[in-house]
């Protein structure tokens, strides 16, 4: 039984017994707990933001797992990335070269994917820059891999055609050397014989008598049959595929007739005199992608190593042309 209470009254000298309400007792009890109450919320806010839960706890070891395997991932991209380096420059200082490609296009190899925009939807993770540059890592990565198939199926095409390509291309002397009097004239600058002037010369000037044979340096198709007064005069032009056209000038006779085929050392036309020309001579030129280049780079089938160096020295030491 709870004690009794008492208060003091000084008006009339005596004590009188305290009787408290009902609101008063709980009030009462209320103040008597709240240190508890307070201290057990206390206890209650530090363990659940300290303990994390069995549900929370594996959901934080998931996220610990998957970032782990996003940075494996992205050092297993960067890896094959570096791989990646090693096989373009095979195909381009090694395939490329072997099978006479031109160079495969930089702007495909670095095709563009989208700018950061493309991965904003990634924002707002705890680990938005991992996951983010992961994935440019791997888009990176499949570019280059598409470029390099691209790459990789034109080599495969000139491979399947090389037989057909290497007897295309320029090769011999459209002249045989027992019949040429001597070189008049080599390719790059030369005196030009009607003005006196330096000139740039495109080709290369062989003498040889009028009626000599003059054959087709690689297979193709006239691509035309020219005659003129003035320039090359009687002129035959092969188209050789594969980027290759030789040209064959001042000639006295067309053995061929415009669209037909030709095969390599193939009887053409007769040296002559036609034209711009200051003698009988057969003025020759091959052209690789549109441009000119030196006939003297692509004699390689029918000369000895001696015989190309006493034809490289005649072309050098040349310096007046002919036409």
């Amino acid at each position: 039984m709870a004690a009794k209470k008492y208060k003091y009254n000084p008006e009339t000298l005596s004590y009188n017994e305290v009787n408290l309400s009902w609101g008063a007792r709980i009030l009462k009890f209320v103040l008597y707990l709240s240190p508890s109450i307070v201290m057990g919320l206390i206890f209650a806010f530090f363990f659940t933001k300290q303990i994390d839960s069995p549900k929370e706890a594996l959901l934080k070891n998931e996220i610990e797992l998957y970032k782990s395997e996003f940075e494996r991932l992205k050092a297993d991209l960067n890896l094959a990335n570096s791989v990646l380096d090693d096989i373009e420059k095979r195909d381009e200082d090694l395939y490329r070269v072997a099978l006479y490609a031109d160079k495969f296009p930089e702007e495909l190899r670095l095709m563009g994917v989208g700018g950061s925009e493309k991965y904003a939807y990634l924002n707002g993770f705890s680990n938005s820059e991992l996951i983010k540059s992961t994935s440019e890592t791997m888009d990176m990565l499949e570019r280059r891999l598409n470029s390099q198939r691209l790459s990789f199926k034109e080599l495969l095409d000139l491979a399947k055609n090389k037989e057909k390509m290497l007897a295309s291309i320029p090769a011999i002397q459209p002249v045989r050397n027992n019949d040429l009097k001597h070189m008049a004239s080599g390719f790059g600058y030369r005196i030009d014989p009607i003005y006196k002037t330096r000139r740039m010369h495109t080709g290369m000037d062989f003498t040889a008598n009028i009626g000599t044979e003059v054959y087709a340096t690689g297979d193709g198709v006239v691509e035309s049959l020219e005659k003129s007064g003035w320039g090359y005069g009687q002129c035959i032009v092969i188209n050789h595929g594969f980027g290759y056209k030789t040209r064959y000038a001042h000639l006295s006779a067309f053995k061929v007739s415009q669209g037909q085929k030709i095969k390599r050392g193939e009887l053409i036309g007769l040296v002559g005199n036609t034209g711009k020309s200051t003698g009988p001579h057969l003025h020759y030129e091959v052209e690789k992608g549109g441009q000119k280049v030196n006939p003297i780079h692509y004699y390689h089938s029918d000369l000895s190593p001696a015989q190309y160096e006493k034809l490289l020295e005649m072309s050098q030491n040349s310096f007046k042309a002919f036409d």
